[in-house]
């Protein structure tokens, strides 16, 4: 049985090969080019493996909007959490020396280790943290990481983990998760004895020549060649403040640019046997299924299983096992993709945040290469961004036109919602009157500081003073038994917001004065 689906997925495999007509350079030229406008990116690096060699490398656009410098093979963009794998390879070297194992338990080594359930915590294990299966919600946590800069610790990330409530059963449902990853850096960090970045830095990419790749955007050599992020701020995109990510580094911090990136992706491509940076089994186990993802609906490539691996996501198209992993940091977000039996690797780097441009370059290459013709992912993506953008658009429209005709009718007394806050893990805000106005402002979070603006009954939002955020939120405000404010919740208001700012799991107590 086993031999004859073999034979069958061989010729099917056979015949979509066959029809399969590969983007030449010029055309790759064409579509980035209509990708750039399209999606107003400043600038997008495109690379593409096929068979051990590198056939397409370049840069598009420019690095910045100030500079106008244009982007080329070795311009430097935050990878973000592409550097996930690198975190998942690190722990597999340590395994290939014998000096953990995939399910040793985390507080072997991370003893402080504690999550909300002590069944969980005693449970959990190194295969546990690179698999998205903790219980929590999506991005639970991640305010202690993101916007960047902040005052959180590395320490204090760990403790406050115990503070974070599951949303599901311990390993029964994927929910992406940041901290894990976190951990996992620790992890490294703690039985090698140097730091995650070192660490990846020596037996990574040392190794593998990328020469110019550093694990942190403060450990870069030579910033002369290095992209600005970008996003739309009041509809025109600029450049944005850097996101330094001051820990975290092992879920999302290394910058590389797709000179040194297709080495990685090479390397991963390739059969290598000589442990030049991890075993074969260390391999397999990354691009092996560990936590399932529900696949829904109908797909354009006929999708129909998806899973995560250890720093990437597995799924069937076309009939071909495709291992992919996408990142985003403020102002850039990029994508790494692999079909191993193609023997296929496609590499976008991107300085805006517009996740839609780099789907419409890899999916439009993947398709020239799985044989599937008459499609348009720029105009397709194009739209959906469109309709996207305008549905949020309404949502939001309709809360500031409340809020402006609240204005009109005069300014709001908030004597009674005035004070200090605390969340358990995210710590203290304040809403104070600064300068006349209503004011959020986080003690941790730097860039959560805003203008407070009644909304309806107990709830207000809050607008963010970083306009590139896309974040503004509901801050709704909890009464006691005499209606006097207990504490606070917050939502982010447009769909869109990303995951990362998880104002629903923040739940406010009022400290008193």
């Amino acid at each position: 049985m086993k031999a004859i689906f073999f034979s069958l997925l061989l010729v099917g495999a056979l015949s979509i090969t066959a029809h399969a007509q590969p983007l030449t350079s010029k055309q790759i030229d064409t579509l980035t080019e209509r990708t750039l406008k399209a999606f107003d990116v400043p600038g997008i690096a495109v690379c593409i493996i096929k068979d051990g060699k590198v056939i397409h490398s370049k840069g598009y656009g420019v690095r910045s909007l100030n500079s106008k410098k244009p982007v080329d093979e070795n311009t430097l963009f935050g990878i973000a959490s592409n550097s996930k794998a690198f975190t998942a390879a690190a722990l597999g070297i340590l395994v290939d020396e014998g000096k953990l194992k995939w399910d040793d338990k985390v507080r072997d080594y991370i003893p402080e280790f504690k999550l909300y359930d002590p069944y969980v915590t005693e449970s959990f294990t190194i295969r546990d943290l690179l698999t998205h299966r903790s219980g929590l919600g999506l991005g639970s946590g991640d305010l202690m990481l993101f916007p960047s800069p902040n005052a959180f610790t590395l320490k204090e990330v760990i403790y406050n983990l115990r503070y974070l409530k599951p949303v599901s059963q311990f390993r029964t449902k994927y929910d992406y998760d940041n901290n894990m990853y976190v951990l996992a850096g620790e992890v490294v960090a703690r039985v090698s004895g140097m730091s995650w970045d070192a660490f990846v830095e020596r037996r990574i990419m040392k190794k593998l020549g990328m020469a110019n790749s550093a694990g942190s955007y403060a450990r870069v050599k030579d910033h002369s060649n290095e992209i600005d992020g970008h996003a739309p701020v009041d509809g025109k995109v600029q450049v944005v403040d850097r996101d330094t990510m001051a820990l975290g580094h092992s879920a999302g911090g290394i910058y590389s640019s797709i000179a040194d990136l297709s080495k990685w992706v090479k390397y991963l491509l390739s059969d290598d046997t000589t442990k030049k940076v991890i075993s074969g089994d260390v391999k397999e186990e990354m691009f092996t299924p560990q936590t399932i993802i529900p696949v829904h609906g109908k797909s354009a490539y006929n999708t129909h299983f998806a899973s995560y691996g250890f720093g990437f996501f597995l799924s069937d198209v076309k009939g071909y096992k495709q291992v992919t992993h996408t990142g985003g940091l403020e102002g850039m977000v990029t994508q790494v993709t692999m079909i191993p039996e193609l023997g296929l690797g496609i590499i976008v780097l991107t300085n805006q945040q517009e996740g839609d441009a780099f789907s419409a370059i890899t999916n439009q290459i993947k398709d020239s290469y799985l044989g599937v013709t008459n499609t348009d992912r720029v105009k397709e993506y194009s739209a959906r961004r469109a309709g996207s953008v305008d549905e949020a658009k309404k949502i939001t429209d309709a809360v500031w036109t409340t809020v402006a005709n609240n204005e009109k009718r005069g300014s709001t007394d908030i004597s009674e919602v005035k004070g200090t806050y605390k969340d358990p893990w995210f710590g203290e805000v304040t809403i104070s009157v600064k300068n006349g106005k209503a004011w959020f402002e986080s003690k941790k979070a730097y860039k959560l500081k805003g203008q407070l603006f009644f909304y309806k009954a107990n709830t207000y939002v809050v607008k963010w003073v970083d306009r590139s955020m896309d974040a503004d939120a509901f801050v709704t405000f909890t009464l006691n038994e005499e209606g006097k404010t207990k504490g606070m919740t917050m939502n982010a208001i447009s769909p869109n917001t990303d995951f990362s700012f998880d104002f629903q799991d923040l739940d406010f107590v009022k400290l008193q004065e």
